[in-house]
């Protein structure tokens, strides 16, 4: 039986009178005008449309489709995920200490950071020796986390150099993710590596930044970790450059994305940038009133990105998928799970302990089992891991945005419900109908 597909999500592009229809299932997006937007409207509604051709074109882009025939396409898009997803690479994050020489106002790992022994040559032994065992014949890079794991000490620089020979060894590629003040520091010991890239924080232009990443005693930190950036660059060393945004410095995007393109950077092969939503991961902030939602923040940077074009030149905001269309002119493929943790991506730290991601790292009661000083495996909690994506998630079964969405954060669905199969919902339809107008509704 013919029916409006429930993978189509259709609605009105922000500041247009056009509208939008997706269906990532068949692989089709169109923009419509206000009168087809009214013709779809009573299809949805289960009204009569006496417009043949119309129909027609709804039926071939999927818009609408034979439920059984529908059903059958999601079964073979889904297996094809799964098999994708198995020649995925796999992201294997390590944190050599949880210990950091900033007090950054937001930290979220201050309540649960484990401070009992040290990391060791015997430690980084046992975490290779246990991901070429596990992980064998798999495609994988290791990323460095903290804590803070660029400490300007002679100790932990030893140890990141035998760490970064040890993945060489291994032909394994490393990334690392730094405050960026040591970073001038160990960029010889970082060229000694295959790293594909250094995450870097910078929360704003001097006076903003510092007010919010100082050093444990008081002290700004904004001008060593622009020479770190400089260094990166100049000895080509790839800088992801990530501003951590929530109502107090949003305002100094603008700043601080004309501070880099005078700086040169945004010209350079070897920089590129993120942005990250200051949110409530594990335990409540002091200001949480200070934060934004999704939604809200993009909506501000839907404002502020029209206001300042010259943002888009520092970063592009993605509105979903609608910035991938936008630039591919296809639609990516369905996303039956947004979830990486026990899948395409592992936690290790220097307790020898194993996390699903991340997000869990640290956590003590996250725990999958350990690498050292001997290996234990929690296989119950790593399959339901593992099974979590759209299809073992109910609440996702007739949602219209579940192949956008693919079920949120798991970690997060953990926090809130208790269960890891549960929903993180996105506001995929709120960020498409900013997208359309930012980026496709010419």
């Amino acid at each position: 039986m013919m029916h409006f597909s429930k993978n189509n999500i259709f609605s009105k592009i922000k500041d247009s009178e056009n509208f939008f229809i997706i269906n990532l299932l068949s692989g089709n997006a169109d923009i419509v005008n206000p009168e087809d937007a009214e013709k779809i409207y009573k299809v949805r509604n289960n009204e009569i449309v006496a417009n043949d051709n119309f129909i027609k074109e709804l039926f071939e882009k999927g818009y609408m489709a034979d439920e059984k025939e529908e059903s059958k396409l999601f079964r073979n898009k889904y297996l094809d995920f799964i098999d994708s997803r198995e020649e995925d690479e796999i992201q294997l994050f390590f944190v050599p200490n949880y210990s950091c020489n900033f007090a950054c106002t937001y930290c979220y790992q201050d309540e649960y950071a484990p401070s009992k022994g040290i990391l060791s040559t015997e430690i980084v032994d046992a975490f290779f020796t246990y991901i070429q065992k596990e992980f064998t014949g798999k495609r994988k890079y290791i990323t460095v986390f903290g804590g803070e794991p660029l400490l300007n000490t002679p100790n932990q620089k030893e140890l990141i150099s035998y760490l970064i020979n040890q993945a060489n060894a291994a032909n394994i590629d490393v990334c690392f993710v730094t405050n960026g003040y040591a970073l001038a520091q160990y960029i010889n010991i970082l060229k000694q590596g295959h790293v594909r890239e250094i995450q870097i924080t910078l929360d704003g232009t001097a006076a903003v930044h510092n007010a919010r990443r100082m050093l444990k005693g008081g002290a700004g930190t904004f001008d060593k970790i622009i020479d770190g950036i400089d260094g990166c660059i100049a000895n080509k060393l790839t800088v992801n450059l990530r501003m951590v945004i929530d109502k107090e410095n949003i305002d100094n995007l603008s700043d601080l994305a004309q501070f880099a393109i005078d700086k040169g950077w945004t010209s350079s092969p070897f920089f590129k940038t993120q942005i990250g939503r200051n949110y409530e991961l594990h335990h409540c902030q002091s200001a949480s009133d200070k934060l934004f939602n999704r939604i809200s923040l993009y909506e501000k940077l839907y404002l502020i990105t029209h206001d300042h074009p010259h943002i888009l030149e520092f970063y592009k905001p993605a509105y979903s998928i609608a910035k991938f269309l936008s630039e591919n002119g296809t639609l990516p493929d369905p996303l039956f799970d947004s979830c990486p943790a026990c899948k395409t991506e592992w936690a290790f730290d220097y307790t020898g302990h194993i996390y699903p991601c991340t997000a869990t790292v640290g956590k003590s009661d996250e725990s999958l089992g350990t690498f050292y000083p001997k290996i234990t495996y929690q296989k119950n909690q790593v399959t339901e891991w593992e099974k979590r994506d759209i299809t073992s998630i109910p609440e996702c079964n007739n949602c219209s945005i579940q192949l956008a969405c693919g079920g949120g954060c798991g970690s997060v669905a953990k926090n809130k419900s208790g269960k890891i199969c549960s929903t993180d919902c996105r506001p995929i339809k709120e960020l498409l109908e900013l997208g359309f107008g930012a980026y496709l509704n010419m």
